[in-house]
């Protein structure tokens, strides 16, 4: 089990939809100033002597501001796409190429998904990842709670269960790459949050270094079922959520509902199984395209 840490933040990602409202501080003169918020951090634009934007970002947490710089070149780029910025200016695109492609996307609300080789890894259509987050906990969690949260991605509903109480947040996540992008989000930030313990790796793996009824709250947020993601919707991975967690102990589980119009039925499939492991009173939400369940 390896614990994650962040270094120090040295650049943001920033929706071309903001930029480009940014470019019209320079468009009179100099000395123009506006203010955004982007997640939990406020910033600060003022455009420079030359036509350059000066933003200065003032993290939470503790951290010392951060001062970014944007050039006018950036102007004309697609409006789904973020631009990872830094004290140099542009320095690209919100992405990464290793072996798949990792992408921030934002959406509507501008609050990004996280897209791997073209899935979104949140529900776009119609809700906010951050209301979809908040869907997902709202009904585990509570004050003083200790929770695991399985599959970390953007790290939302480990946010999410912050902002409900949670005492301390323990969040696994496979993939290095995702918390990379998690690393420059603005909406990720409370992410480095000293309540939060990221942990980097197998999560079928890591459940077996907690010991017996640790947890209050178990989030489970997988990926789509697939055959390289099976085993993150195996009896034996449930039955290990059913031991690390303390009697009373409650579980969401996010299936949504792949392949209903055919017939098939993820979220039965996943109740049986659940209920096989010892949980109880399984029951599926339409609002969050979840199951929750019970220790008892």
């Amino acid at each position: 089990m390896e614990v994650f840490e962040y270094g120090k933040p040295a650049a943001m990602a920033i929706p071309h939809s903001i930029l480009d409202q940014l470019a019209g501080l320079c468009l009179e003169e100099s000395g123009n100033k506006m203010y955004f918020s982007l997640g939990d951090i406020r910033f600060s634009a003022e455009c420079g002597v030359h036509g350059e934007i000066l933003i200065r970002a003032n993290l939470p947490l503790g951290f010392e501001t951060l001062d970014l710089k944007v050039e006018r070149s950036f102007r004309g780029r697609s409006q789904r796409r973020m631009a990872v910025i830094s004290g140099r200016g542009i320095i690209g695109a919100a992405e990464l190429y290793r072996e798949s492609y990792y992408k921030l996307v934002p959406t509507e609300h501008s609050t990004p998904t996280l897209e791997i080789n073209g899935i979104h890894m949140h529900r776009v259509s119609g809700v906010d990842p951050i209301v979809d987050a908040r869907l997902k906990v709202t009904r585990v969690v509570r004050r003083g709670d200790s929770v695991l949260d399985v599959c970390t991605g953007l790290g939302y509903t480990a946010i999410q269960s912050l902002r409900l109480g949670a005492a301390r947040v323990y969040t696994v996540e496979a993939d290095e790459n995702v918390l990379l992008l998690a690393s420059i989000n603005p909406w990720s930030f409370r992410l480095r949050d000293p309540r939060v313990v990221q942990v980097l790796g197998d999560a079928t793996r890591v459940v077996e270094f907690f010991e017996n009824s640790k947890f209050d709250v178990i989030i489970h947020d997988p990926p789509r079922l697939m055959s390289e993601t099976s085993s993150l919707y195996s009896i034996e991975l449930y039955r290990e959520f059913y031991r690390v967690l303390r009697r009373g102990g409650r579980v969401f589980h996010y299936t949504g509902e792949p392949g209903r119009l055919r017939g098939r039925n993820l979220p039965g499939r996943v109740s049986r199984l659940l209920r096989e492991a010892g949980f109880s009173e399984v029951r599926f939400s339409k609002r969050a395209l979840g199951l929750y369940a019970v220790k008892i």
